[in-house]
């Protein structure tokens, strides 16, 4: 599955975020007949990078923020996820995030590795954090060599049975509707209850590099 880029705005005070569509997989609702609507949903989380989090730009001088003091910049891409929501998998719900780091520095005399910093962050609902670990990967440049890349890889574990629609929910949304009926033409999912329990129901899965203040103030405005 492809990375989204999602709304995590309780990461990062300093970023505005933007959503972008993601892949729809099989899951536990599918309504295929009968009036009404047809909604697909899986137990696997969405993934993808906060906005103003992809990428990070070292200056050789800290105070000096102008375009010939960058020392290096790397962007994070190709973030990807392998999901297993097997039932045979135990009460957790495990996404393996694989994503490559890309970077580039600007002077290239001497053997040089830079450690980068990045963090993965499990959201239910669109805003309740329910983990967040930091990790590190490190780019190697060989002597005369602009750019470098490394690949990264993470896990992160999400609780079945919160990732789970309760039964009457799930029940609520796939009745089959008949032409006539009050509420034939009345989508479920507007319902204030419903919309609710499938927000609870709902994780992300955020991977980014883990960025100070300045940082990120950098990539917001530049």
């Amino acid at each position: 599955m492809n990375a989204r880029r999602l709304t995590a705005t309780v990461l990062c005070s300093a970023a505005a975020m933007t959503a972008l569509a993601g892949c729809k997989t099989k899951g536990e609702i599918v309504v295929d007949q009968g009036v009404g609507i047809t909604s697909i949903r899986s137990k696997c989380p969405a993934v993808g990078i906060p906005e103003y989090t992809g990428d990070v730009t070292l200056f050789r001088a800290p105070n000096d923020r102008t375009a010939p003091n960058i020392d290096l910049v790397a962007a994070m891409t190709d973030v990807r996820t392998q999901c297993n929501e097997s039932e045979t998998a135990g009460d957790k719900v495990t996404a393996s995030v694989s994503f490559q780091v890309q970077a580039r520095r600007n002077d290239t005399a001497g053997a040089r590795q830079v450690t980068l910093p990045y963090f993965v962050t499990v959201l239910q609902g669109g805003s309740a954090v329910i983990s967040k670990r930091v990790g590190s990967v490190t780019v190697s440049f060989a002597d005369g060599e602009q750019r470098g890349q490394v690949s990264g890889n993470v896990n992160a574990f999400i609780d079945r049975a919160a990732a789970t629609l309760p039964q009457d929910i799930r029940d609520r949304i796939t009745r089959k509707r008949k032409a006539g009926d009050n509420d034939a033409a009345v989508d479920p999912l507007s319902d204030p209850q419903v919309k609710a329990a499938v927000a609870r129901s709902s994780f992300e899965v955020l991977v980014g590099f883990q960025l100070d203040e300045s940082q990120l103030a950098y990539n917001a405005t530049r």
